[in-house]
């Protein structure tokens, strides 16, 4: 019993996936920490305000709405998706297209049976499962 649990533990994926969530959390507070740091101060310049805007509310028929929490969470939410984009998404997205090969796209065809796009060299459909002549025929080792 406890050696199955310990194989579990100790394959690749598992140990991959829990170092993945604890960078996960800490990148998150750093991001947080930047946000709350630097950004929502910022946006509370820009508009008058100090930065926070959980003391805003709205009375409706004796019921009181705390709409400030809410503007507070969405441009915390809004801001983090922003620094998340241009800080880690675009510079990496642009980094593996520039450094990364790219693979060749096999030539396609539609096959004459359901109109699936089908590599030239298939001799049957993934879709419809229907017989189809190759059209290159493909490298054999």
């Amino acid at each position: 019993m406890l050696k199955g649990f310990r194989d579990f533990m100790m394959r690749g994926n598992v140990v991959d996936m829990a170092v993945g969530v604890v960078i996960g959390a800490a990148f998150t507070a750093v991001v947080t920490g930047f946000v709350s740091a630097f950004l929502t101060p910022l946006v509370g310049v820009v508009v008058g305000a100090a930065g926070d805007f959980s003391s805003y509310k709205a009375t409706v028929a004796g019921v009181t709405f705390p709409y400030g929490q809410f503007l507070n969470v969405l441009i915390a939410f809004l801001m983090t998706a922003a620094v998340l984009y241009f800080c880690i998404v675009l510079p990496v997205t642009k980094a593996t297209a520039r450094y990364m090969p790219k693979k060749p796209k096999t030539p396609k065809r539609p096959c004459p049976e359901c109109l699936t796009e089908i590599p030239e060299a298939a001799r049957r459909c993934s879709a419809c499962t229907a017989h189809v002549q190759p059209l290159a025929v493909a490298a054999k080792h």
